[in-house]
This record gives structure tokens, C-alpha cells and sequence, in this order.
């Protein structure tokens, strides 16, 4: 189960317990806000995309959207987003709960600018009801990011 493989990439720093499970979905921006008893902006959401051959992870808050234009200039691609069928096999973690921790190996991710307006934001774990609450330079560290972005309408 991909929980499992987020709870024991944590578990080397000791931050296993940090990990929320709910008993209702979290799948969704609305769902994790609503578990989570916050506002949506503050879900930390994981895009996948494809950029040639090779997938990557954007990590935005939750009421943040691709700005096509931004992302052409950042990626000289236009965005392709992964299929659903294609998401699990080639990130490691099903729609849902789709998060840059405990990724299969070869994928870049990337912060949008969209996030340093908080001081915590809440990722997924793995699974369709968890998340995990981190700070900035937290969400920097463990996600493994390469680079910031900014490729994120609407939330200014």
C-alpha cells in the first residue's frame, strides 16, 4: 500500500506519527480541507505532468491552477498531465493521494510560488485519506524538490 511506503520514508526522520489518516476521503482539495478542517488554499495539491518523456510532480496550494502560459515558459512544453490510468504505475501513488514523498525513482518535483504564502500546507501521504502537515522549509526538505516555480494562476 503506498501509505505504507510514505510511512516508512518518514519513519527515517521520525516523523511517521505526523502522518493523519481520516476516516473519510481526502482525495480531492475540498475533501482534504474539509478533514483537515482548514481552508483549501492551504492543501498542498501534487500535479503530474509530462515533460517530454519524463514525469514530474508540481506541488501548488489548493486554489492555485496551471497557467498554461507560465508553464510553457517554465517547462518549454505545454502542459500534458499524466492519465489517471497512467498515474499510479509512473509516480507510485494512486490518484488521490498522489505526493512527493516516496516517489518511484527518476521524477522531479517542483514548488509552485503558489505555496510560500503559508507557514504550513498539508500534502498528501499516499492515500486517498491522509495527509501530513509541513512547514516551508519542511515541504523543501523531504519533498526532495529540485527547483521553485511559478506556473500557478488565481490564488494572488
Amino acid at each position: 500500500m503506498s501509505i505504507d511506503k510514505v510511512k516508512a520514508y518518514f519513519k527515517q526522520y521520525d516523523m511517521e506519527s505526523r502522518i493523519l489518516e481520516f476516516d473519510e476521503s481526502s482525495a480531492t482539495v475540498e475533501l482534504a480541507a474539509h478533514a483537515l478542517g482548514c481552508e483549501p488554499a492551504r492543501i498542498a495539491k501534487t500535479l503530474s505532468f509530462w515533460v517530454e518523456e519524463q514525469p514530474i510532480l508540481i506541488i501548488a496550494a489548493g486554489d492555485a491552477k496551471i497557467d498554461n502560459k507560465k508553464y510553457r515558459a517554465q517547462f518549454v512544453k505545454k502542459a500534458k498531465m499524466l492519465s489517471f490510468d497512467e498515474v499510479e504505475t509512473v509516480i507510485g501513488h494512486g490518484v488521490g493521494g498522489v505526493c512527493p514523498f516516496a516517489i518511484n525513482d527518476g521524477i522531479e518535483v517542483y514548488l509552485d510560488e503558489s505555496l510560500k504564502r503559508f507557514d504550513v500546507v498539508y500534502p498528501a501521504c499516499g492515500s486517498s485519506n491522509s495527509a501530513i502537515g509541513l512547514t516551508i522549509p519542511e515541504l523543501e526538505r523531504y519533498s526532495g524538490y529540485r527547483a521553485w516555480v511559478d506556473v500557478c494562476k488565481d490564488w494572488e
